[in-house]
């Protein structure tokens, strides 16, 4: 990301040398070093506060995240959400299991016969 100061968008090179200029018929040629060397302090601290005050607001973000502890408090909704759903699963799961167990294996003639009727019946009314 390109950091441009917004004051010198608009303002061209002659422009900057009239400014350098009042600047050291103003202050006089022995005061400027100071105040450049003051200035790069000042703009100096404040990078290192602006980064301080970053630093610490992730940090903070980290603890609150930390003492909300939110993927333990999902995880623990999840698993009081698919109890009940794998209750039924298991009930299901059983009732088949035990309904299958008490099937006969075999079916009877007398079970076919309706089955039979229905065949020939659609056979017949194909033909028609």
């Amino acid at each position: 990301m390109l950091h441009q100061p917004l004051f010198l968008n608009d303002i061209s090179g002659s422009e900057i040398m009239v400014i350098l200029l009042f600047v050291l018929m103003f202050f006089g040629a022995k005061s400027i070093p100071s105040m450049a060397k003051t200035l790069g302090k000042t703009l100096f601290q404040i990078r290192n506060a602006t980064s301080e005050i970053q630093n610490e607001i992730r940090k903070s973000g980290i603890e609150i995240s930390k003492d909300m502890n939110i993927g333990q408090i999902l995880k623990d909704k999840q698993e009081e959400l698919t109890q009940p759903m794998d209750q039924v699963y298991s009930e299901i799961e059983n009732t088949i299991h035990y309904a299958a167990k008490e099937t006969p294996k075999t079916i009877s003639n007398e079970a076919l016969l309706p089955v039979e009727e229905i065949k020939e019946e659609i056979t017949t009314e194909k033909t028609k």
